[in-house]
């Protein structure tokens, strides 16, 4: 280790992204990307962004699209914010609301760049271990010293907690932040927005990157009380005033104006997932109940790492988490109908 890095950098344990392979001949089922294009309204406010507006810095507080978010889900643009990225808004979040001396919650099987930032920005955390089908412990997240996130539904076991059990961890957690990240939300859930005007604790955080197609784009945002979002602004103008540029901000308008584009394709997903989750049942898989766009799935007499070798093998790209308890389960993002279809036909023939 390098005698000029600093603790924390020492200290860091960075997170691992799904691999990515630049072949065309790859299917590539493993980081929970949209098979569909944004909204064709994307690439029109990009081009018309690019005349002339580029040598121009971005609005810093990205009010056009903070006014468009705040409209599309009926709260006030006081009661948004936007990063670059859900993981940046993350990241802020974990500097603005969780102590350095308080411990935090988050379930032990989750989105694994909760334990980075908490290693990063010395936290203390603990870990809630699930119930034996993989649902939450809701009343393991009451009475936290130090707050608690959790991803809504959650990452990567696909399971959605309905939104009363948010709103009890909310009432047994007052004096401390709860932060529902969901990502995935709109692939078969209830947000848990419409609790933020009961709860000042309350920070919801999504992204464009899945449902709205712009992973390449890097938009996030979170919507809380004003004196949480105002605490965000403040770690944000203390690192980057500039996070978020001009074509990000345009590109996450457009596909948030196109409410009918992204209706049609999340239902899509939806339907696909459906028929995926029954076809992978009928060839010996277990598959829990899935509200994302993705599916965690076991098989009964093969290991999960050994057809991760051999999808990939096939030119088929699938995620598995070598870790306790999830070790024998892929992580299968649902790509378009023929997409499916390869994986499927593939599989039948390892099986």
């Amino acid at each position: 280790m390098s005698n000029y890095w600093s603790d924390m950098v020492k200290r860091t344990e960075p997170y691992v992204p799904g691999e990515q392979l630049n072949r065309s001949d790859i299917i590539k089922l493993n980081t929970n990307e949209n098979p569909y294009p944004p909204s064709p309204r994307v690439k029109e406010a990009i081009l018309r962004e690019m005349d002339g507006q580029l040598q121009k810095y971005p609005s810093p507080s990205a009010t056009p699209l903070r006014s468009v978010i705040a409209s599309h889900f009926g709260v006030t643009e006081q009661e948004v914010f936007v990063g670059n990225g859900s993981d940046e808004v993350l990241a802020f979040s974990f500097m603005a609301f969780f102590h350095q001396h308080r411990k935090i919650r988050f379930p032990e099987v989750t989105y694994s760049f909760y334990p980075v930032y908490a290693k990063l920005f010395a936290i203390p955390y603990e870990t809630v271990p699930l119930n034996a089908d993989f649902t939450l412990d809701v009343d393991a997240f009451f009475h936290s010293e130090g707050g608690v996130i959790l991803p809504n539904p959650n990452a990567p076991t696909s399971l959605y907690e309905d939104i009363s059990s948010i709103e009890q961890i909310l009432q047994k957690n007052p004096e401390t932040v709860v932060i529902v990240d969901e990502a995935y939300i709109d692939f078969g859930g209830t947000s848990a927005i419409e609790l933020t005007s009961r709860y000042d604790n309350l920070l919801v955080v999504q992204t464009t990157s899945k449902s709205r197609s712009l992973a390449g784009m890097r938009v996030g945002y979170a919507i809380g009380n004003p004196v949480l979002i105002d605490a965000l602004m403040r770690i944000k103008d203390s690192f980057n005033s500039y996070t978020v540029d001009r074509l990000a901000m345009v590109a996450a308008t457009a596909a948030i104006d196109d409410d009918a584009y992204f209706k049609r394709t999340t239902e899509k997903i939806v339907q696909t997932r459906e028929l995926a989750i029954s076809a992978l049942q009928q060839v010996g898989f277990t598959v829990l109940p899935s509200k994302t766009n993705f599916v965690f799935a076991t098989h009964a007499s093969v290991q999960a790492e050994t057809l991760y070798k051999q999808l990939k093998e096939n030119n088929i790209l699938v995620r598995h988490f070598n870790a306790p308890f999830i070790d024998n389960y892929l992580r299968i993002s649902i790509g378009t109908d023929e997409q499916m279809e390869m994986l499927l036909t593939t599989l039948r023939k390892i099986l």
